[in-house]
C-alpha cells in the first residue's frame, strides 16, 4: 500500500507539501498541487483519515442539518454544499430536523458527537435550543436560508448565508399591480422563520409602491408546505371579495395553491394570476409557465461551506451575514402573453 512518503517521492516534493495538499493547511502552487494529485492517482494512495483525525483533532467532516431534503430547493442547496465540501476534501454527515425544534436540537447533538469539524444548519422557527447548544459547545456553525437573530447567542459568532427575500417579493407584487390587479393575496410561510417575515415585508412594500392598501385578510399562512397552502388558498378564494392575483412564498406552497385552484374549477391566469417565490427546474413545463423568483440555491450551499472553512481557519474573526441576489423569471402564469417569457 502506498504511503505519503511514496507520493512525495513520485511527485518530487516533500512529505510536508503532500500533507498541505491533503489537509489544505497551507497554500500550494497550482502546478505543485497538481503533481501531488497526479501522484496520488497514479499510486492509488488513500489517506488514513482516522489516523489523521487523531493527530489533528479534525475529522474533515461537516454536519448538515436541513429539513425537507425532498424539497427541490433544499436538494439544490445540498448539491451546493456537497460540491463545496468535496472540493476541499471534506465529507458530509446529513440529518433532517423536520422543522421541529426538539428534534433539531437532538440531531445537531448527534452530529456533534460524531466529531464533525463544524455545522451547516437551516434552523427551525424556534431555534433557541439549537443556538444554546452550539454556543455552549463552541461548535463552528453557518446558518443557511433562514437567519437567526444574533441576540439569541451574545458573544457567539455564527455566520449566515441566504438569498434576498423582501425586494424580490416586492417585485412580484408591483408586477401584478402593473397588470391591473388591486386585490393581491399572499400565501405566507411558517410563522417564526426569517424567510416568512422578510417575504411578508416585501409583500407590504410592493403594495405600498403600487399605492395599494394592506388588507390583513389577504395574507394567510400556508405553513411552508403544500397541504397548508392548499387550505390557505381555499380560504382566500372563499372571501366575499377574493383576490384576483396570488403570490406563493415557496415552491411547495405553489403546488398546494395550484391544487386548490384546480379543485375550484378555476384556471391560472384566466381566473387567478399567480407568481411564486422559488423557481422549479420543471416550472417551464407547467401550463401556464410559472412566473417565479429563482434563488441561487447551489451557490447558497457552496457559500455556506466557504464561510465554515473560513471560520475553521480563523475562529476569532467577526461573524458575517451574506445575502445573494435572486432573479425574476418572467413567464406566463402572471397573465402576460407568451412573448413576455424568460427575461
Amino acid at each position: 500500500m502506498a504511503t505519503m512518503a511514496d507520493v512525495a517521492r513520485h511527485a518530487g516534493v516533500s512529505v510536508a507539501t503532500v500533507s498541505h495538499v491533503l489537509n489544505a493547511t497551507r497554500p500550494v502552487l497550482p502546478h505543485t498541487r497538481q503533481a501531488v494529485l497526479d501522484a496520488i492517482d497514479a499510486l492509488g494512495y488513500t489517506p488514513n483519515s482516522l489516523a489523521r483525525s487523531l493527530v489533528t483533532a479534525r475529522t474533515r467532516s461537516i454536519g448538515l442539518a436541513v429539513s425537507a431534503i425532498s424539497n427541490p430547493y433544499f436538494t439544490e442547496i445540498l448539491q451546493g454544499v456537497e460540491a463545496g465540501a468535496l472540493e476541499h476534501g471534506y465529507s458530509l454527515l446529513i440529518a433532517d430536523p423536520h422543522d421541529d425544534p426538539a428534534h433539531e436540537r437532538k440531531v445537531v447533538q448527534l452530529l456533534h458527537e460524531r466529531r464533525v469539524d463544524g455545522m451547516i444548519v437551516a434552523p427551525s422557527a424556534d431555534p433557541q435550543g439549537l443556538v444554546d447548544y452550539l454556543a455552549r459547545h463552541g461548535v463552528p456553525t453557518v446558518f443557511l436560508d433562514r437567519l437567526v437573530d444574533e441576540a439569541r447567542a451574545p458573544g457567539f459568532a455564527f455566520d449566515q448565508v441566504c438569498a434576498e427575500n423582501a425586494e424580490p417579493v416586492s417585485l412580484l407584487v408591483t408586477h401584478l399591480a402593473e397588470l391591473g390587479h388591486r386585490r393581491i393575496g399572499l400565501v405566507a410561510g411558517l410563522p417564526g422563520l426569517s424567510t416568512t417575515t422578510e417575504r411578508i415585508t416585501g409583500y407590504r412594500r410592493g403594495l405600498a409602491y403600487a399605492g395599494l392598501a394592506y388588507d390583513e385578510r389577504l395574507v394567510v399562512p400556508g405553513s411552508s408546505e403544500a397541504a397548508g397552502a392548499e387550505r390557505a388558498t381555499e380560504a382566500l378564494l372563499s372571501l366575499p371579495a377574493p383576490p384576483t392575483a396570488l403570490v406563493t412564498a415557496n415552491n411547495a406552497m405553489t403546488i398546494g395553491a395550484l391544487r386548490a385552484v384546480r379543485e375550484r374549477g378555476l384556471s391560472v391566469p384566466g381566473d387567478l394570476a399567480l407568481c411564486c417565490f422559488d423557481d422549479f427546474s420543471w416550472a417551464d413545463l407547467f401550463s401556464p409557465r410559472l412566473t417565479a423568483i429563482s434563488q441561487p440555491s447551489k451557490e447558497i450551499g457552496a457559500r455556506a461551506v466557504r464561510l465554515l472553512l473560513e471560520r475553521l481557519g480563523s475562529p476569532g474573526r467577526a461573524a458575517r451575514t451574506v445575502r445573494l441576489p435572486s432573479a425574476f423569471v418572467h413567464r406566463t402564469s402572471c397573465g402576460c402573453p407568451e412573448k413576455g417569457s424568460d427575461s
